[in-house]
């Protein structure tokens, strides 16, 4: 019992990622799947790390990979990792790895916070306006484990996110657009925020260092398709900006329909000028 309690002491106190190799032999989408946990300084919470191998990873052992970093992991690396395998195949895309960061719960009230996690400061919302933490947990915890234990390009690191995810990939656009190479917001919710993202308070760099993806839904709800409009009205119609960027309106989808759509366009918009290798076996 002595040693149980000290080894949860010494998790706790420490950023700890362990994985092991999960059984997913039957689903030929998911190809190596790893498992992590990380208890973070940056944060003071757990969190659930899913990593996904490209199909050739073992055969190709100097290849180095672009890298996806998928917010609300638990939902969207089911929903996407498979569909990317098929597009592949079309060869729209090329292999990646899948990093999925999620919570133990999908609840908030047992610690489910991407409310807090994914948002700018607002006046509006006082439990809001932690992405700056889940940013430096990002940059200074995850990305030098994935970078240190798989061959992950550092110059070809990708952010996705829908909805509240979304507004956290502006967030990083907007605060530290050279930590990613490409950003991929999928109807982001804006709402209660707005104002943080508009050019007043975005400083622009001389010339594009990244790549800004955005989608929109036609059918999204008022509250958080106005907000985004105000953004993409404000950000189109001029000449400087920190990215490239990249807007799509998506017909016929509501709030919570748009990311498969939304990381496919993303992802062809991304790597538009790159060469996209054939996937190992074909």
């Amino acid at each position: 019992m002595k040693t149980t309690i000290v080894l949860v002491a010494v998790l706790l106190a420490t950023p700890t990622l362990a994985g092991q190799p999960a059984v997913t032999d039957p689903f030929q989408g998911l190809v190596d799947i790893r498992k992590h946990q990380i208890v973070s300084e940056a944060i003071g919470e757990q969190y659930e790390i899913m990593v996904s191998l490209p199909a050739g990873y073992a055969e190709s052992p100097d290849t180095e990979y672009p890298t996806l970093y998928v917010t609300d992991g638990a939902s969207l690396f089911a929903l996407l990792q498979g569909y990317y395998r098929y597009l592949t195949f079309g060869e729209e895309v090329p292999e990646l790895i899948f990093v999925a960061i999620s919570y133990s719960d999908s609840d908030w009230v047992n610690g489910n916070n991407r409310g807090r996690d994914y948002s700018a400061p607002s006046d509006e919302r006082d439990d809001w306006g932690g992405a700056g933490n889940f940013q430096a947990m990002l940059r200074d915890e995850i990305m030098p484990f994935v970078e240190k234990t798989y061959r992950s390009q550092e110059d070809r690191r990708i952010v996705f996110g829908q909805s509240m995810g979304g507004q956290f990939v502006m967030y990083t656009a907007h605060t530290e657009p050279g930590l990613f190479w490409g950003h991929i917001a999928s109807n982001p919710a804006l709402h209660h925020t707005v104002d943080f993202f508009l050019p007043a308070n975005t400083e622009i760099p001389t010339k594009p260092l990244t790549r800004l993806f955005v989608a929109s839904a036609s059918d999204d709800a008022p509250r958080f398709k106005e907000p985004a409009m105000q953004w993409i009205s404000e950000w189109t119609n001029r000449q400087q900006r920190p990215w490239d960027l990249r807007v799509e309106f998506l017909e016929g989808h509501n709030h919570y329909s748009p990311p498969p759509d939304s990381f496919r366009l993303g992802m062809k918009w991304l790597f538009s000028s790159v060469n996209i290798p054939r996937p190992a076996g074909d």
